[in-house]
């Protein structure tokens, strides 16, 4: 079966055409990509690598790998994201291979295939991310680098990342997040572990709404990165 929610396809294509504007519903994302491509060029160095970003959307990060010089593959399931992550290259002029395409299938057409692969607030939207991260792990060289990123489970992530983001703050659309979907360190660690990846560092991300910024830093409470290296 497809590792696929409809209903959250379904929520994020309806709000596709928004994807590439900074005030829209996609703000957060835009304001955390500087962030997060800082991170993963830091442990990788994206220039010249093979890349695969899994659940692309509608190719911010995609593109900001591009324009660090990486080949990029984006996949994604959503037609309308992915059909407004090929009309912004025409716009950016930026160079990335968008396919509609699970990881778990493209894991048996070209496993080993990528130097670096990455999950980025994805493994939260999906039914079963244990299979996500393995998939992930498939995909990637052996000694390559994989990236995840999602949102802890515990009270302080349902109070912030859902009632402060979502009905506070109004940050993201109401009903963005199922709390019981979040993922815990031990078990997306635990998950990398039993495929063959080894997490060597996991970051917190927050946000500040008097400065209205976000950080990285050591607090993984509720928003976090993990990186691993593939097994040789």
């Amino acid at each position: 079966m497809l590792n696929a929610d409809p209903t959250e396809l379904e929520k994020f294509s309806q709000l596709a055409h928004r994807w590439w504007d900074p005030g829209s519903d996609f703000k957060p994302l835009h304001d955390i990509n500087p962030l997060r491509l800082a991170w993963i060029d830091g442990h990788c160095g994206l220039a010249g690598k093979t890349v695969l970003d899994v659940g692309c959307g509608g190719g911010l990060l995609s593109e900001a790998m591009s324009a660090q010089g990486a080949r990029v593959t984006g996949i994604d399931l959503s037609d309308q994201a992915l059909s407004v992550a090929r009309l912004h290259l025409l716009e950016s002029g930026r160079q990335v291979d968008y396919r509609k395409v699970s990881a778990e299938d493209l894991a048996t057409q070209e496993a080993g295939a990528f130097d670096v692969v990455t999950c980025m607030e994805m493994l939260e939207h999906v039914p079963d991310p244990a299979s996500t991260v393995a998939a992930c792990a498939t995909l990637a060289r052996p000694g390559g680098h994989v990236f995840f990123s999602t949102i802890n489970r515990n009270p302080k992530a349902y109070l912030l990342a859902v009632i402060g983001a979502e009905y506070v703050l109004r940050m993201l659309p109401r009903g963005t997040h199922d709390y019981a979907r979040f993922i815990k360190p031990s078990e997306l660690v635990r998950w990398a572990r039993l495929v063959g990846l080894v997490p060597d560092d996991l970051r917190g991300m927050s946000y500040n709404p008097l400065t209205g910024r976000y950080a990285l830093g050591d607090d993984s409470d509720v928003n976090y990165l993990v990186h691993a290296l593939k097994d040789v």
